[in-house]
């Protein structure tokens, strides 16, 4: 406990899933976090989870005034900023020949921009030595049916880890990549899995999985914990997959 003791995090898509398991995990060892999310409803419920440590915004990350606003609240409760964790992300699941322009462009709006823009504007706040945190996928490793787009977005996000742990290593500052693989979380029924359908579905998909389930949020939270605090201090660059080792083996 007390990893993160006095450390300022600000967690993008924090009001559900991996984000929200990981503002959990960075409070109980000692930080305060701003969370984000597109619905306000979610986040306020996010926000009784957390409790007095958490503060939230509503805003989307492809936003750039939303964005600004965003550490506008940051620099004024707390004027730094120690971990970054670009965690908002969507997927839309399509057949290569049924890949519509919206789908095309929202994914990479919220993937790619949103996650670029989050990065560039903390920069001004974020701590020499802090730890930026990049949420990917295992899909920018592994092909899966329909999923063409999201994983073209989710390897950009893995090169953006690349080129910033040598753009900013003069400031000491680390930038890491966390891909996961199948993980319990709501981006499952958002992928057009109802409720219904979804122990077939995780039951199939685990077949493939050598460790045989699929993740908790929890898992994921404990390795951003890992690459949030001074425990990773001489990691920079890598892409730490937390996949049960479906696309290690």
């Amino acid at each position: 406990m007390g990893k993160l003791i006095d450390k300022v995090v600000v967690i993008t898509g924090g009001n559900s899933g991996i984000g929200l398991a990981s503002a959990q995990r960075f409070i109980a060892e000692g930080a305060s976090v701003v969370i984000t999310g597109r619905r306000q409803s979610a986040l306020d419920e996010a926000l009784t989870t957390l409790g007095p440590k958490a503060v939230g915004f509503c805003g989307d990350v492809s936003n750039l005034q939303d964005l600004d606003a965003l550490y506008a609240l940051v620099k004024q409760r707390f004027g730094r900023i120690d971990v970054v964790m670009a965690n908002a992300g969507i997927v839309s699941l399509a057949p290569f020949e049924q890949v519509s322009e919206a789908q095309f462009d929202q994914q990479n709006e919220i993937n790619v921009k949103g996650v670029f823009f989050t990065v560039q504007k903390a920069l001004p706040l974020l701590v020499d030595g802090a730890s930026i945190i990049l949420v990917s996928s295992i899909a920018h490793l592994k092909a899966f049916d329909g999923h063409g787009v999201y994983a073209a977005t989710k390897a950009a996000v893995r090169s953006f880890a690349r080129s910033w742990a040598q753009d900013l290593k003069a400031r000491k500052i680390r930038v890491n990549c966390l891909s996961p693989g199948p993980v319990s979380t709501p981006i499952i029924g958002k992928m057009g899995v109802s409720a219904e359908a979804y122990p077939e579905f995780e039951k199939a998909v685990s077949a493939n999985i050598p460790l045989g389930r699929f993740g908790q949020p929890q898992e994921l939270a404990s390795a951003a914990l890992f690459l949030a605090s001074d425990e990773s201090s001489f990691v920079t660059g890598i892409d730490l997959c937390v996949d049960g080792g479906i696309a290690q083996i």
